[in-house]
């Protein structure tokens, strides 16, 4: 099982989100990564100091996977044949396997394009 972050996780992170930094937190404990792509990154990030610490801290236990070519050929597929218009949510909708949490602000977009993966993960709001 993983944990697998949208923007939306990043960002209750930076704000001290309870729920969620146990969550994160439990998953370092067990030693697991939790993980996202640098596009999630990217999508939050703006200085990583003063009031991104938190963040900061966080990222250095994730897994961020490149949002490559392959990943991005499949994100667009995935877009294709959902009508879905997002291509940072299709990426993180497929690094998620079976028995993954996927921790999310956007839990209806992520629920769509989980279920045409075939992927069955649980979808989480934050």
């Amino acid at each position: 099982m993983s944990l697998v972050l949208d923007a939306g996780a990043l960002v209750a992170i930076e704000r001290s989100d309870r729920s969620v930094v146990a969550l994160v937190k439990r998953e370092l404990l067990a030693g697991r990564a939790p993980l996202t792509h640098g596009g999630v990154v990217g999508q939050v990030w703006r200085s990583g100091s003063g009031r991104q610490a938190n963040l900061a801290r966080l990222l250095r236990g994730v897994e961020v996977r490149a949002l490559d070519g392959a990943l991005g050929r499949r994100a667009g597929e995935l877009l294709g044949v959902t009508g879905e218009v997002d291509v940072i949510d299709a990426a993180v909708a497929l690094l998620a396997t079976d028995g993954d949490m996927i921790l999310t602000s956007d839990p209806g977009d992520l629920t769509a394009l989980v279920a045409a993966t075939g992927t069955h993960a649980d979808i989480v709001p934050v």
